[in-house]
C-alpha cells in the first residue's frame, strides 16, 4: 500500500506562503511519502451547494472547503515546479479536470513533466461537479463525460504514436508529430476517478492504470471493488486486479493536532478489500521545515506500521499484479 499526500490547504490560504510548498515537496521526498498530489479548480462560481450533490459528482452532505475564492494553483504548472526539487516521490493530480484543457496542450505538458521528473508523473482525472467551470471554458457541462473521454483518447494517441492520426466529432488531425514522448513506456499513467459505475469502469478499461474511488464507505469497499472489476471486464478490460486509490481525511484532536492513529485505523480493512493506495487530505503542517519534517516523518512511520510493511516495495514484491505504475 502506498501513501499519497494532497497539497495542504493551509499553504494555499495565503499566496505568499506558497514558496513553502517547495520545502513541503522536498520533505515528502526525504521522509518516504510515495506520491504528492495536487487538486484542480480553474475557476469557481458561487453556487457551491452543487458540491454536496452526488448526482453530478459531489459528496453527499459535503461542502467545498475553500469557498469561491480559494487559492488553487494550476496543478500541471505546480507539478513542473515540484519535479525540479524532488528526486523519488511520484507527482500526481487528484483530480485534474482534464476536459477543461485542449487535449494537444495537455498531452504536451504532461509529457514534458514526465520527462523532466524522470518518469514520475501520474494523472488522476475526473469530470468534476461544477457547471460554471465548464461554462467559463465554453464547454457543455452535460457532455463532460464524453469530453473527458475525448481528451484521454487524444493524449494517449499523441503519447504512444510517432505519427498520430485521430478522427472524432470533436477533432480530426492526420500525420501529427509531437516530441518528447513521456518517459514511462505506456505513456503517463491515468487514474480514473469516480463512483462504481459503467462509465468510470469503461475509462479504467480503455485508458486507466488505476481507479480513484469516490465517496465509498469502508464497509462497502470490498463489494465496490469487486463490482468495479466486473464492470471493467465487461467493458473489455483485463480480468485481473488493478490499483485502487482511496482518500482519507485527517482526524485531529480538540487542539487541532493530527491524530494519525485514528486516521489510519481503517488501513488493514482497506488493504484486505483490495485498496493499494491511500491519499491523505487536509493535512495542515506548520509552515516550518523542522516542524513539517517531524510531522511527515511520523505520518510515514505510522502509515507503514498500519499497512503492515516497512516500505512500499514489500507489498509490491509480494503481489506484482497490484503494482500499477511505478
Amino acid at each position: 500500500m502506498r501513501l499519497s499526500v494532497s497539497i495542504p490547504l493551509n499553504i494555499t490560504e495565503n499566496v505568499k506562503d506558497w514558496r513553502f510548498v517547495l520545502d513541503f515537496a522536498r520533505i515528502c521526498d526525504q521522509v518516504g511519502v510515495d506520491r504528492i498530489v495536487a487538486p484542480d479548480h480553474v475557476v469557481f462560481g458561487e453556487r457551491l451547494e452543487a458540491y454536496a450533490n452526488p448526482q453530478i459528482g459531489g459528496i453527499a452532505n459535503g461542502s467545498q472547503p475553500t469557498g469561491s475564492d480559494g487559492n488553487y494553483f494550476e496543478p500541471m504548472s505546480l507539478l513542473a515546479a515540484l519535479c525540479a526539487v524532488t528526486e523519488n516521490v511520484r507527482l500526481g493530480t487528484n483530480i485534474l479536470l482534464a476536459a477543461l484543457r485542449r487535449p494537444m496542450v495537455l498531452a504536451k505538458s504532461a509529457a514534458t513533466i514526465d520527462v523532466l521528473s524522470g518518469g514520475r508523473l501520474d494523472l488522476g482525472v475526473g469530470v468534476g461537479w461544477q457547471q460554471e467551470e465548464y461554462e467559463a471554458a465554453g464547454l457543455d457541462f452535460k457532455q463532460r463525460g464524453r469530453l473527458l473521454d475525448h481528451t484521454l483518447e487524444v493524449c494517449q494517441r499523441l503519447w504512444l504514436e510517432t505519427r498520430a492520426n485521430y478522427d472524432s466529432p470533436e477533432l480530426s488531425f492526420a500525420d501529427i508529430h509531437t516530441m518528447p514522448k513521456p518517459m514511462q513506456d505506456n505513456g503517463v499513467p491515468i487514474w480514473c476517478g469516480g463512483r462504481t459505475n459503467a462509465n468510470v469502469a469503461r475509462r479504467v478499461a480503455r485508458y486507466g492504470s488505476g481507479w480513484i474511488t469516490w465517496d465509498i464507505g469502508v464497509d462497502a469497499m470490498a463489494d465496490s471493488i469487486d463490482r468495479m472489476r466486473e464492470l471493467v471486464v465487461a467493458a473489455g478490460g483485463q480480468d485481473s486486479p488493478f490499483p485502487v486509490q482511496v482518500g482519507l481525511f485527517l482526524d485531529s484532536d480538540a487542539k487541532g493536532r493530527p491524530n494519525f492513529a485514528k486516521t489510519l485505523e481503517t488501513i488493514p480493512e482497506l488493504a484486505a478489500a483490495g485498496v493499494t493506495d491511500i491519499t491523505l487530505y487536509r493535512l495542515r503542517p506548520p509552515l516550518s521545515v523542522d516542524g513539517t519534517t517531524d510531522l511527515l516523518g511520523n505520518l510515514v512511520s505510522d502509515f507503514r506500521k498500519a499497512a503492515g510493511h516497512d516500505s512500499v516495495q514489500d507489498v509490491l514484491s509480494s503481489n506484482p499484479a497490484l503494482s500499477g505504475p511505478s
